[in-house]
């Protein structure tokens, strides 16, 4: 096997792998990524959790983006610029796991 073969075939199984997380993995990863980039006790991030509840500033919001952007493989429509102005709803963990959801079914449906 020639190693670009299966370096390919890798990120084949991860893209696939991303697809294929069930909604509990979605809201698990999603909370564990919030967790992770802010520093706060996994425990603290709960679906009913504001950014506001949880300290979370406009640069944390930009590397928890690019954090489940990279983690799901996809393309979340959010404009750090003018966040009012984003497709992408980050007002709860909830919403931000709604959304990640739904981005990850329409990938899996391309």
């Amino acid at each position: 096997m020639v190693r670009g073969e299966a370096r390919d075939s890798d990120m084949s199984d991860q893209s696939s792998k991303a697809a294929g997380f069930s909604d509990e993995e979605i809201a698990e990863k999603v909370m564990t990524i919030i967790a992770e980039q802010t520093m706060i006790e996994h425990q603290a991030v709960t679906p009913e959790s504001t950014p506001e509840d949880l300290g979370i500033d406009s640069l944390g919001v930009v590397d928890i983006v690019f954090a489940i952007e990279e983690a799901f493989d996809v393309s979340v429509p959010y404009n750090a610029n003018d966040p009012s102005d984003s497709d992408f709803d980050l007002s709860s963990v909830a919403s931000v796991i709604e959304g990640v959801k739904k981005l990850v079914r329409e990938k899996q449906s391309a």
